[in-house]
């Protein structure tokens, strides 16, 4: 009985499911943003909202629930019921570094939440103090290994991309950094700018401003590829620090059960607004890139880039109290 049961229920999902996608959206959606406003999350998850009202006309509301190292919104989300009408705006942090960071997460990126598609993508900088004598990243390599453990670099915070990104090019090139967290990206350009610290590992957004000035010298980008953003900057790869791939990106998520019409559903609209020339130019104005994807492709760049920092993790022995 409970064999025909089962049949019956999915036999009831699978015709039922069509008719879900066809009338969905038919109340408004949420998007959960696990950090405070004005974060790259957030950015995305409001332009991207605005567009999707417009679409459908189905108001997209955007609720910041900062906190727990962006534990609570994700957790909310996994969570929530698997209908379209609670999403994620999620980062690389939050699902491919925490966890492998920290030893217990309330949640399972595979287990618990389905992916619709990335978003944005913005790329780190490695950049020295304009008036420090760096002028490559070989002079910076060169400076390690001449005082091994006396280099001074900043980052955002402790178990950050970025401090993944330094720790990266510590392991490829022998050397050893003493690593510098602030509390947050603005203090820590605000320190590079004024010569607290010869050297930063921050989002290329952030000291853009300042190097028109000469008061920020960008040695190299983190990502695989040069960035479209500035096609003078050279990557890490290209200046001898190794395989370097790394940028902050965000991507649209769902509880796991949502039904696929559903996803399949979000995912187009997505990509096709991410695709428009009028939001491309919206990004591209704070130093982002859009990088629409199929949500297989997510499910294949999330468990790539958790594989890649897991092990960066462990080699440097990074971890958390």
């Amino acid at each position: 009985m409970r064999r025909i049961i089962g049949i019956a229920l999915t036999m009831l999902a699978l015709a039922t499911a069509p008719v879900l996608a066809e009338d969905y959206p038919a109340r408004p959606i949420r998007i959960l943003v696990p950090y405070a406003p004005g974060g790259i999350s957030d950015i995305a998850a409001r332009l991207l909202g605005a567009k999707l009202t417009e679409a459908w006309g189905q108001q997209v509301i955007v609720e910041n629930r900062p906190g727990g190292n962006g534990f609570i919104a994700v957790t909310d989300v996994a969570r929530a019921a698997p209908d379209g009408y609670t999403l994620v705006m999620v980062t690389t942090g939050d699902v491919a570094i925490n966890p492998a960071l920290f030893k217990e997460v309330p949640y399972d990126v595979g287990r618990d939440l389905a992916p619709i598609s990335a978003v944005s993508d913005a790329p780190m900088v490695l950049a020295a103090n304009g008036d420090a004598p760096y002028k490559s990243v070989g002079d910076v390599i060169t400076a390690a290994k001449a005082q091994p453990g006396m280099l001074n670099v900043c980052t955002p915070g402790y178990g950050s991309i970025n401090q993944l990104v330094l720790e990266s090019i510590a392991l490829n090139t022998g050397t050893k950094f003493v690593h510098v967290p602030y509390k947050g990206g603005a203090p820590a350009a605000q320190a590079l700018v004024a010569g607290d610290i010869p050297l930063g590992i921050l989002a290329s957004s952030t000291v853009a401003p300042h190097v028109p000035s000469g008061k920020i010298r960008v040695l190299a980008v983190t990502t695989g590829e040069r960035s479209p953003l500035n096609p003078e900057w050279p990557t890490l790869a290209q200046q001898g620090a190794g395989a370097v791939n790394a940028s902050n990106w965000t991507a649209l998520l769902a509880p796991k059960a949502t039904p696929r019409p559903i996803i399949d559903k979000l995912s187009a609209k997505v990509v096709e607004i991410l695709n428009m020339a009028d939001v491309k130019a919206r990004f591209a104005a704070g130093g982002v890139s859009t990088i629409p994807s199929t949500p297989a492709e997510l499910d294949t760049k999330i468990k790539r880039e958790l594989a890649t920092y897991r092990l960066v993790i462990e080699k440097a022995n990074v971890h958390v109290d």
